[in-house]
């Protein structure tokens, strides 16, 4: 199972055009879920630019708070699309929070999204929705998560809650990869951060001087995706379909040039 980091803007898309094909053939994966809430134009995501991802091998897009950036996205999960959004979002906000996955003979996966609660927009504790995802999918083995937070003290207290209970923890957020994919003991494998899929020489994919001028004035100057080299960025796990367990746990990072 892969899952990749934050799709940032066209630049991404693209590297998702030109790579997830390429390593579902390579890497014989089963499942590929990806972070899209910064897909269109590096800040939300739409119907179309979903449709246009799963088209080209992601099976399911998780999100985070900037799910509702593009206002299509508020009636955007009326056609049951495989997007989920954090499920700690107050009761009444559209769309869902974790759904299962068909993997024919290996059965189905358990794929739940929440949000943490530290620097980020108050929001109900992912502790609590991470305990009610794996209630509503009482009995599925496989189980992943993605930990939609900024702190990443908050990211593996995550990790070491669901340890043997999920199979695949992983962060997303701050669009930077972190070094620590490893097999917790209880058989989940973990990451504190996907990273993004992004152009590479950016402040975390957006333009360099726009985000520079924001940081030397305190004016609010127009982010704007930035181009270049893309870094693509994203985790691999082998879990056992039988037990549920991880058993192997590795980077896959990649840089690709776009037009």
């Amino acid at each position: 199972m892969l899952a990749i980091g934050d799709i940032i803007g066209r630049p991404g898309r693209e590297a998702v055009a030109r790579l997830v094909p390429q390593l579902r053939r390579e890497l014989s994966i089963d499942l590929v879920v990806a972070n899209g809430e910064n897909a269109a134009g590096g800040f939300g995501l739409t119907p179309k630019i979903a449709d246009d991802l799963f088209s080209l091998g992601i099976d399911v897009l998780t999100s985070g708070n900037h799910i509702w950036d593009q206002r299509e996205m508020m009636t955007g999960f009326d056609d049951h699309r495989p997007i989920l959004r954090p499920h700690n979002y107050p009761a009444g906000a559209p769309g869902r929070g974790w759904f299962c996955h068909d993997l024919g003979e290996k059965g189905q996966v358990l794929i739940g999204n929440v949000q943490g609660q530290l620097f980020m927009p108050p929001i109900d504790s992912a502790f609590r929705a991470a305990d009610e995802i794996l209630r509503q999918g009482a009995g599925t083995k496989l189980v992943l998560m993605d930990m939609h937070a900024e702190a990443t003290s908050e990211k593996i207290a995550l990790g070491w809650y669901l340890d043997g209970r999920a199979s695949f923890v992983f962060g997303t957020h701050t669009h930077v990869p972190t070094a620590d994919a490893r097999l917790l003991p209880g058989g989940t494998a973990f990451v504190a951060d996907l990273g993004m899929v992004g152009p590479r020489d950016s402040v975390i994919g957006m333009d360099r001087e726009a985000s520079l001028q924001r940081f030397l004035t305190g004016v609010p100057y127009r982010f704007k995706v930035a181009d270049g080299v893309v870094q693509f960025n994203s985790v691999l796990a082998q879990i056992d379909a039988l037990s549920g367990k991880a058993t192997r746990v590795e980077r896959v990072d990649r840089e690709v040039s776009v037009e």
